[in-house]
Formats: structure tokens, sequence, C-alpha cells
């Protein structure tokens, strides 16, 4: 028994899966105490700042991350310490040019930026890109060679830190919330600090990069980029246009945040299996073993599914008692919005796997375009339900509710303006279905141009590896 769980320690899937699930657990852990902490206006603005700076993560970091994550896989010496080096070189230009582009328009409109809901994001973000960059290139660098142990160290060094300070700040300190972000501030601080101790960043090589270096993470980068800055505006665009709404504005993000954040109950293992899947399948086609990258896409995107199905089950039955346990009672009309997002869960497998299989086989380009005709369908159809059907809902329930002559007048808009902002959350919510059904069919007709897929192989050796997967758990807890 000690010999196989010592061997399920050290199995890639166990630590990324430990690695996510960290993530995760501590990330419910502070939105719990925070939500609590702060009024639904604060609490729209913290998450306001964490949306706007998880984008703008996506332009620092999309050149790099997904190339050196591939291109790493199958590099060793010199080339290796010179992909190193324009990791780190690059993401520095980037952090430098893209700070002082959020301070340069912060200057320009600091009265309407000040008093806005975005006045965190424009002063704060970019002291927080200097001081993660180091914690952000060393995830890079731990997940191209699969140092999962590692991953899971730091990551946890990180999320424990803050949840601690919450939970300390909510019982005795009751600081601000700008408090709470310099406390933000220092624990990324003090995260980039240990990586830099242990050179886990690369930053030894800095200046080992070269052109061709640069040239190599750039020609595959241009395309990544765009990809994971469509792939972060299929989440953060909802955020974005709801806060621009003036019918919800940051009110609304934080009603929307709750079942939203509830999503990544679903996301833990797909994002534990991804991290796992793109090294080999990156290894398997760099080697022109395309049977081995078909053979682990369908595993994987069948796979993932079924492990995800029982915890959309279990999420759209209980869903009232989720949104509870994370928001409290004062948001539990968000529970139908959790309901769809359930649904959505059934799908993202595919989705996602879909888009690591076209990186994988060097498409980053055809993957681009598949999260660019997602992102589209999702801003259209964000827009037509925040500032179109919104209104229609909010005039159509007023007129329903005067007619209905026991509400005062006072009662028919506070009615009114509290459905409207649900139904709208609601509206939003289903579109995500929307977009990842389209991502499915337009990355499916861009994979068969290189590699023919068998559609019904992802369900067939999905179920093969699920079993395996149960397999190897049940027999471990038997044992």
């Amino acid at each position: 028994m000690k010999e196989k769980f010592s061997k399920a320690l050290k199995n890639d899937n166990f630590l990324s899966l430990s690695s996510n699930l960290s993530i995760a657990v501590f990330g419910f852990l502070s939105f719990f105490i925070l939500v609590r902490s702060l009024s639904p206006t604060n609490f729209g603005v913290w998450v306001i700042f964490i949306t706007a700076g998880n984008f703008i993560e996506m332009l620092r970091f999309g050149v790099t991350r997904t190339a050196i994550i591939r291109f790493l896989s199958g590099s060793k010496g010199r080339e290796k310490q010179s992909l190193l080096g324009s990791n780190w070189y690059i993401g520095l230009i980037a952090t430098i040019v893209l700070s002082l582009l959020i301070w340069g328009i912060y200057l320009i409109f600091p009265e309407t930026l000040g008093n806005s809901d975005y006045y965190l994001f424009f002063i704060w973000y970019p002291v927080l890109s200097f001081l993660n960059l180091p914690f952000n290139n060393a995830i890079s660098v731990m997940n191209a060679d699969r140092r999962f142990d590692r991953m899971l160290f730091i990551q946890t060094f990180n999320k424990a830190g803050f949840v601690l300070f919450l939970i300390v700040n909510f019982f005795f300190l009751k600081l601000s919330l700008i408090d709470i972000v310099y406390v933000y501030l220092i624990i990324n601080a003090l995260t980039s600090i240990i990586c830099l101790i242990y050179r886990w960043d690369g930053i030894q090589y800095l200046f080992r990069a070269t052109k061709e270096s640069n040239k190599t993470i750039f020609k595959f980068g241009k395309y990544s980029t765009g990809t994971l800055i469509g792939a972060n505006l299929l989440k953060s665009s909802d955020a974005i246009l709801i806060s621009l709404s003036p019918f919800l504005g940051a009110v609304g993000v934080a009603f929307y945040s709750v079942p939203l954040k509830l999503t990544e109950i679903l996301e833990i293992p797909l994002r534990s299996f991804v991290a796992t899947a793109f090294p080999r399948m990156s290894k398997a086609s760099i080697e022109n073993n395309i049977e081995e990258v078909k053979r682990i896409y369908y595993s994987y995107a069948g796979g993932v599914t079924f492990i995800i199905l029982p915890i959309v089950l279990v999420g759209f039955i209980f869903a009232e008692e989720f949104v509870y346990l994370l928001g409290g009672a004062q948001y539990l009309e968000t529970k139908s919005i959790f309901r769809i997002f359930c649904i959505y869960g059934l799908f993202i497998s595919v989705d996602k796997f879909t888009g690591v299989a076209l990186d994988s086989i060097n498409r980053p380009k055809s993957n681009f375009f598949k999260v660019i005709y997602m992102a589209l369908a999702n801003i259209i159809g964000d827009i037509i339900a925040i500032f179109l059907m919104a209104k229609i809902v909010l005039f159509a329930s007023i007129a329903v509710l005067v007619l209905k002559t026991h509400y005062g007048l006072f009662d028919v808009f506070n009615i009114s303006f509290s459905y409207t902002m649900i139904s709208t959350l609601e509206m939003v919510a289903f579109v995500t279905i929307l977009f990842t059904i389209i991502g499915i069919l337009v990355g499916l007709n861009y994979l068969n141009k290189d590699i023919e897929i068998k559609k019904r192989l992802i369900i067939i050796e999905g179920w093969i590896f699920f079993k395996k997967i149960l397999a190897d758990i049940f027999g471990l807890v038997r044992k």
C-alpha cells in the first residue's frame, strides 16, 4: 500500500489535480470571506479589479505561456536556456509597456477613472504586475517541466497566505477594501521572492535570450496571445459589460460573480488534466506521432466529460444550497444562473481539449480563430441581453406590476429592478452555452483539416480513460 500510495503522489495527473484543487479551495474560501466582509458594491469593485487584471495578464503572458510550455517540452541544453531567457525578456517588456499605458490613461482621466468602479485597477494593477512577474514566469516553467509538485507548493503558499489574512481580518482587523488590496500585493511579492530565491522562474537565463528564441516564441505566441485574450474575454466580457449597464453596475457584477465562481467546481478537473495533457500532446506532435496525439485527445476530451458529469448533476440539483453556502441568503436568487452554468459544464471538456489539440499540433492560428468566433458570439449575445432585452424585461415587469393595484410605486420599481437584474444575468449565462457549442463545432472543423477526428472515439476512448482513473482510485482506496 505504501508503495502504491507513494507512486500515486508522484503521478502528474494527481499532482496537477492537487494543485488545481488547492487553488480552487483557497479561491472559494477567499471569495466566501470577501463576499461577507464587503458590501455588494465594494465586492463588485474587487471583482472588477481582479477581472480586469486577469484580462491584462492574458496580454502579458499570452505570447510566452503557451509557447514556452510547447517548446520547452522538447528542448534541452542551450536551446532550453535561450527559451527561458526569452520567457523573462518578453514578459518584462510586456509588463513595462502595459503598466505605463494603464497609468498613462489614468493620468489623462484621473477624475473620471478615480470615481469609477475601475479605480482600483487603474491605480494598483500596474504595481501588482511587477510584483507577480517572477511568480507567473515560474508557473509557466514548472508547467512545461511538469514540476507539478513545485506548482502545488508555490500556488498553495500564495492562495493560503491571502486566505489566512482574510480570516484574521474578518474576525479581528475589519480593514477596508484598499487595505485588503495592500495585503494582496504584499503576498504576491513574497511569492515572487521565493521563486527568485530558488530560481524557479529562469531569471538566471535572462541574458541568454537570442533573436532566434524570441522569434520562435513570438511566431507561436502572436496567435496564442489572441487565443488567451479571447478565452479571457469569454468570461471577463460578461463582468465588464454588466458593470457598464445602467441597470446592473457593480451590484450586478457581484450577483453574477457568485454562480460564476461556483463553475470553478466544474473546472477543477478540467484545468488539472489540461496541464498534463498539453505537454504530452506537444511532445507527441514534435515527434510526429499523430496517432498518439489523437489517442490523448480522445481520452482526455471524453474522460474528463465523464468526470465532470456527476459534478454537474449534483450542482444542478443542489444549486440553492451551493449558492447559499458561498454567497449567503442575499444571493439566493442566483441559483437559476448556476443551473444554467451546470448545463454549460457538459460541453467545456470537448471544447477545451479541442483547443489544446490545435495548439499541440502547432496550429495556434486555428485555435485563435476558434476562440475569436466564440468571443464575438459572447459579446454580441451579452450586448443584446444586457442593453436590449433588459430594457424590454424592465418595462414589461413594470407594466405588469402597475396593473396589480396592491403594489405601491416604490414596490413596483424595487421588484421590477430585482427581476430585471436576475433575468438579464440568466440570459448572459445562457449565451455561455451557445458560444461553447460554436467553439466545439469550429474547433473540430479546424482539427479535421490536419488530423482526422472520429467523434464517436471521444466517447469510447473517454470511457476507457474514465474507467482507468476509477480503477486507480478504488484500487488505492482498497489497499
